[in-house]
């Protein structure tokens, strides 16, 4: 259960009728959830390095104040699940529900939910809470607060028929997706959105690792009229050919240079040793941006490819007015999706195929 900041953040309101149903609805809303002892299933992380195990809870959860519970309709597998389920990230000192893009239907509201009535469809995204006092709160990159907590992480997740989450930190999801389309935008296109901005108007950008949020990106840059080059893993030439038909000038494995110079350049791949490789790929005064939450050490490398203004950085996390501003791209520009279906008992198989290489696109769970 995420704690309160004593900060709130209302977005999205909507009109005042809206308001006082969601008011009207919310408290025997949670008296019905309360009372239900509808069994349900979620997949959760007990140890790293172990399979994720099901298990089935008693009752359905019951929203705090200012939260919501939702009926998940779907949830992307993340690599971030993958760091986690493997032991890359340090994991909490108690099982976790993981899942950081999950899309479904409110079922239940807190007091205190204005934003929202039951039956609104939302998004609930890595960024699960932040304290909205400290400097980095206070300056707008909540991304960066030292308290934050994070969905599927310190916060159960959608591996799951439902979560609750903060409606303070939830999103509205474009009609144009179903469910299935909408689970990868709270992730991989979250955090490649706010990567792809860091580029400013780079006209030539490479995309290291061709997956989940690079299929999605090289949509958004070729929609705003930008030259796309794919790069991945040695002989994946589904992976090309994905890239080829979502518009990139090029694709090829990241062993090879591109056939242009690259204004900028985004490595999605958890892989250090790209690193260099971008860096050697970029102009002079050109980006690399490293866009995972884990990545392999980065080997040495001679300062000339850093020499040259070139520049290197990471993305971490996201905030509220990225996951804001992408939403209102995704209804605008027509992305094809690609999702592999996995029922949610087979979380753990859908893990292997990540971390296989096997997917195209994105893997989403369905309950």
């Amino acid at each position: 259960m995420c704690p309160s900041s004593p900060i709130a953040t209302t977005r999205g309101a909507g009109s005042s009728s809206s308001a006082k149903l969601a008011k009207s609805r919310a408290v025997p809303q949670v008296a019905a959830e309360a009372a239900s002892t509808q069994r349900w299933r979620a997949m959760q992380i007990e140890g790293a390095g172990r399979p994720l195990q099901r298990v089935l809870r008693d009752r359905l959860p019951v929203p705090a104040e200012g939260q919501l519970c939702i009926k998940v309709g779907a949830c992307g597998v993340c690599r971030t699940d993958l760091h986690l389920v493997d032991g890359e990230l340090p994991l909490p000192n108690h099982p976790v529900v993981p899942g950081h893009e999950i899309v479904g239907r409110v079922s239940a509201m807190g007091e205190g939910v204005t934003d929202f009535v039951v039956g609104d469809r939302v998004g609930v995204p890595w960024l699960a809470w932040s304290c909205g006092r400290c400097a980095q709160c206070r300056g707008g990159r909540e991304n960066l607060c030292p308290h934050a907590r994070f969905t599927g992480w310190q916060v159960d997740g959608g591996y799951a028929e439902y979560a609750v989450a903060d409606a303070r930190y939830v999103f509205r999801i474009p009609d144009r997706y179903s469910d299935e389309e909408a689970a990868p935008l709270l992730c991989a296109g979250l955090i490649g959105w706010r990567a792809y901005n860091l580029t400013g108007r780079a006209r030539r950008l490479g995309l290291y690792g061709f997956g989940a949020a690079a299929h999605l990106i090289a949509q958004v840059a070729r929609f705003q009229g930008r030259e796309v080059y794919a790069f991945t893993r040695i002989g994946d030439e589904p992976a090309q050919t994905l890239a080829r038909e979502l518009g990139a000038l090029w694709a090829g494995s990241s062993d090879h240079a591109p056939p242009a110079v690259l204004d900028a350049a985004l490595i999605f791949a958890p892989v250090g040793e790209l690193v260099p490789t971008a860096l050697s790929a970029v102009r002079p005064g050109g980006t690399v941006v490293c866009a995972g939450i884990h990545m392999s050490d980065i080997p040495s490398f001679p300062y000339a490819l850093l020499w040259g203004e070139r520049k290197l950085m990471s993305v971490a996390n996201l905030t509220r007015a990225d996951g804001d501003t992408f939403m209102r791209v995704a209804a605008e520009a027509p992305l094809v999706v690609h999702t592999q279906r996995y029922a949610l008992a087979d979380a753990n198989q859908a893990l292997d195929d990540l971390r296989a290489g096997h997917v195209r696109g994105a893997a989403v769970l369905v309950p």
